[in-house]
């Protein structure tokens, strides 16, 4: 095995009773490399991060870490750190002990363990916090706080299991970018599992797409979100318009399964195209979200779409003012993407 993977799954199955979890996947992680694990709840992602960590055997199949065979290891004999997203803090500790509370179970001395654990709340940014109680602390600073105590063993891996999952919006688009900076600093590979695709997509170097227990695509955030391999990965990985069956053809001459983004389309009511594709229908519904507006266009050619409109100019009365108006939809056909149908 390559010395720049830290991770190497091969033919990993879980199956509980007749339920197959997992079902057959094959994965390569390398050194330093932030991964994300993206998928819908039941689509196997935490279930291999489990059995990484140890905390499940696979049915079948091998989990290497650094070169090293650890399939059928202790979680403690595993180089991995899991942070969750409960936190799991001891709330009579201070934040300074919780952090240290691992070393002190490996019976590092005294003055190291001090070393370790500011050296571990200083790369979160919360140095001067190591007296205070976990309860004195908002959503974010405990979150860090778990992500010192699992840093402070200096692992080779870290795993993170929808840890973000607990906050607020605005603090867990906050953290998403602290933890890609941790990440960075630290220097380790960190692997991560998301059901939120806007998460995988903003801090990871690679994501793979689970659905059925099995990885549907791996890639870097821009080829699974430009370039989906399937059906589900198109519909999963942001907002996708899917075209098909007869409405392809009459659309874009051909049969087949397309998909086309929904910030690629041009929406107008004068009936002008800004592309060499167009269509005509009709806005079925109009969702104002602030900076931007979703049309829900219903085809004459028999399906909707949605198209995202930048609010540059317009107000949320005038967008709202324009349900039921005849439009034509326009795009350039290099934004039309051949998308495999799911089996």
């Amino acid at each position: 095995m390559s010395e720049s993977l830290a991770i190497r799954l091969t033919g990993l199955h879980k199956s509980f009773g007749a339920i197959e979890a997992v079902a057959g996947v094959d994965l390569e992680i390398a050194n330093g490399e932030f991964f994300s694990m993206l998928g819908p709840s039941g689509s196997g992602k935490t279930t291999v991060l489990r059995m990484i960590a140890g905390f499940e055997l696979p049915t079948a199949g091998t989990i290497e870490l650094a070169g090293q065979d650890v399939t059928r290891l202790a979680p403690f004999q595993r180089d991995v750190n899991t942070v969750f997203q409960d936190y799991a803090l001891f709330p009579h500790m201070t934040v300074r002990e919780n952090v240290e509370y691992a070393l002190r179970v490996r019976k590092v001395d005294r003055v190291a363990r001090r070393e370790r654990a500011e050296e571990a709340l200083n790369s979160v940014r919360l140095s001067g916090f190591g007296d205070r109680k976990p309860a004195a602390l908002s959503g974010g600073q405990r979150q860090r706080v778990a992500l010192a105590r699992a840093l402070v063993n200096r692992p080779k891996v870290l795993l993170l299991d929808e840890p973000l999952g607990a906050l607020d919006l605005k603090l867990r688009e906050e953290m998403q970018i602290e933890l890609k900076a941790m990440q960075r600093e630290v220097g380790i590979t960190f692997l991560f599992v998301t059901h939120d695709q806007e998460e995988a997509l903003t801090m990871s170097d690679r994501v793979a797409v689970f659905h059925n227990g099995r990885v549907e695509q791996v890639g870097s955030p821009a080829e699974v979100y430009e370039r989906p391999a399937s059906a589900f990965v198109a519909g999963f990985v942001g907002t996708s318009n899917l075209l098909t069956g007869s409405v392809a053809r009459a659309v874009l001459g051909h049969e087949g399964t397309f998909s086309v983004r929904p910030e690629k389309i041009h929406v107008s009511t004068a009936g002008e195209s800004l592309g060499d594709v167009s269509a005509n229908g009709h806005i079925a519904e109009v969702i104002y979200a602030g900076p931007a507006t979703r049309f829900v266009v219903e085809l004459d050619a028999g399906t909707r779409l949605i198209a995202l409109v930048q609010n540059q100019a317009t107000t949320s009365a005038e967008v709202l003012a324009l349900r039921g108006a005849p439009v034509r939809l326009s795009w350039r056909s290099e934004h039309v993407i051949s998308v495999p149908p799911t089996p």
